[in-house]
């Protein structure tokens, strides 16, 4: 039995990286020189309400939805309560804590707990792939009454 499940573990093994060498990796965009992506409002250290308006602000460049190829712009992710940037080169995940912003959306009303919250904005080019170097915010605090 042991045989069988050390078998059926180095055959998915295999077979993982043997698709993983045929997935074509996504090319990483080069960022514009000078682009900056911040957080308009709200501001740092504020305290708000449990739901809060966020709006994105983008120098340097232009703002394009997902899936859309066109040279100097990327569209908007909004970090809540993350830690570590996403890995350079794999797209941005997106669950409750990366939001994508994919319509090209310039701001959002979140509805967050009670207590302190990290907000950042990473810009994502048409394939949600971070820029190379990475197009992000300084980390703002807010705290939610």
């Amino acid at each position: 039995m042991k045989r069988l499940i050390m078998s059926l573990a180095l055959a998915s093994l295999a077979t993982a990286t043997a698709m993983a060498a045929d997935t074509p990796a996504l090319p990483v965009t080069k960022a514009p020189a000078g682009a900056e992506v911040y957080i308009v409002s709200p501001k740092d250290g504020a305290t708000v309400g449990p739901e809060v308006t966020v709006v994105f602000g983008l120098k340097g460049m232009g703002v394009a939805p997902a899936g859309v190829k066109k040279e100097g712009t990327g569209h908007h992710h909004l970090l809540v309560d993350v830690d570590t940037l996403p890995s350079a080169g794999a797209p941005i995940p997106n669950d409750a804590t990366h939001i994508h912003f994919g319509k090209g959306q310039t701001e959002t009303s979140l509805k967050l707990a009670p207590g302190k919250h990290t907000l950042q904005l990473e810009l994502g080019d048409e394939n949600h792939i971070p820029f190379d170097p990475a197009i992000v915010s300084k980390k703002i605090t807010v705290t939610v009454k």
